[in-house]
């Protein structure tokens, strides 16, 4: 999880439909949606809101799981699926959660988050795993705005922490943090067992 840039990114999925010049209309695929609209649209006539996702924007969510992986330079490593996502986002019991940005009414970028625990203060945290935002939406500070919102509903809730990791090389990121009062836990190393490492420790 990281914050690209110092500034946003977005995805516009669905179908976009753009005005020919004989007053009809062109429909273009998703793929072309985004820079046709970021074409059209003047900056400071747009809008955002944030707000907790819904089944529908999961696959707008997996579709910027992927862009987020593809920037940390691990696109192999994603194995989300839509079907994954929505069980974990929406199940009877769901530990998951995520909000969403949209710009005029499109969603445009996510924070993907749980609950963490303190036993030293008693107390839940927010463990922010994906912060992403579309880079044709950078610059308006809506990755900001996401961290803003999680951090209202820390204090709302009265949870004392709000957490998350950052590659050691995306400095970007890692200013933007620094900004907004967040400080490294430089004094603490990572550990992680997964795939073939789990099964094999499991087993043994």
């Amino acid at each position: 999880m990281s914050l690209s840039d110092t500034r946003d990114r977005v995805v516009l999925l669905g179908r976009f439909l753009a005005p020919e010049a004989d007053g009809g209309v062109e429909r273009f695929a998703p793929s072309q949606a985004v820079s046709l609209r970021c074409r059209w649209a003047k900056p400071d006539t747009m809008s955002s809101i944030i707000r907790t996702a819904q089944p529908t924007d999961v696959p707008t969510l997996v579709q910027l799981v992927k862009d987020l992986a593809e920037y940390e330079k691990a696109p192999h490593e994603v194995r989300l699926t839509d079907e994954l996502l929505h069980a974990s986002l929406f199940g009877p019991q769901p530990a998951l959660f995520a909000h969403v940005v949209e710009v005029d009414g499109m969603v445009v970028g996510m924070a993907i988050w749980f609950l963490n625990y303190s036993t030293w203060l008693g107390t839940h945290g927010i463990y922010l795993e994906d912060l992403y935002v579309q880079p044709e939406f950078r610059g308006r500070g809506l990755g900001k705005k996401l961290l803003q919102t999680l951090a209202e509903l820390a204090v709302e809730r009265g949870y004392e922490r709000f957490q998350w990791w950052v590659l050691n090389w995306n400095q970007p990121a890692i200013d933007v943090y620094r900004a907004i009062g967040a400080a490294p836990m430089d004094e603490w190393t990572v550990f992680r067992l997964s795939d073939e490492a789990l099964v094999t420790f499991a087993k043994a």
